[in-house]
């Protein structure tokens, strides 16, 4: 288990063009880009508040290729939480999360205690859909994680993401710190949508 210090490393996984950049821009930045530029590894920094105190949520968006497969493993060894992301527009990127899922397991062991969200991204090009969302659900089920759908372009659950897989951290309190009813109400919806949590 990673020390406890005041960063809260979450690292977002998939295959290359699903969105995890878009993602990660929208949430830290609420920019969205058109352009496809891939990635090696960048990592982004947002304040939350951890256990009542401050700290620091440090984001690392990895490469989409399998070309630096040490980064990968170190990533996974430094990492609290994980974000595993696939487009629903192709399936094929939901079978390149399976090894990355294995390594997860391999590295840190009991999974069921760490925060796991699979992503479909992209539920805004409903057109081009090969994932259906049932396809996601039962892949998280399979693999005891939280399931949600996003769009980086639309900001579609995005926030909720992170809100959501923060909730999954047991160890100790971590939050975004977001205010407003609407907030609530709408992860109070979420959270009834079938998602499988692991408590």
């Amino acid at each position: 288990m990673p020390e406890q210090s005041n960063d809260y490393r979450v690292v977002v996984f998939g295959a290359g063009g699903v969105g995890k950049s878009s993602l990660v821009l929208r949430f830290v930045k609420g920019t969205f880009r058109e352009s496809y530029i891939p990635t090696i590894e960048d990592t982004y920094r947002q304040v939350i508040s951890c256990d009542k105190s401050i700290c620091t949520l440090q984001i690392t968006d990895t490469t989409g290729s399998h070309q630096f497969p040490a980064m990968q493993r170190l990533s996974i060894s430094k990492g609290h939480a994980f974000i595993l992301v696939f487009s629903i527009t192709s399936k094929q990127s939901l079978e390149e999360l399976k090894p990355i899922f294995e390594q997860i397991c391999q590295i840190k062991g009991d999974v069921e205690s760490i925060p796991i969200m699979l992503v479909g991204n992209k539920c805004d090009e409903t057109q081009n859909r090969e994932v259906e969302t049932g396809d996601g659900e039962a892949m998280a089920k399979k693999w005891k994680c939280a399931f949600m759908e996003t769009s980086a372009k639309t900001n579609h659950n995005v926030k909720e993401l992170f809100q959501e897989l923060l909730n999954l951290e047991k160890r100790r309190t971590v939050s975004l710190q977001i205010d407003g009813k609407k907030n609530k109400q709408q992860k109070r919806k979420e959270k009834l949508k079938g998602k499988c949590v692991v408590m």
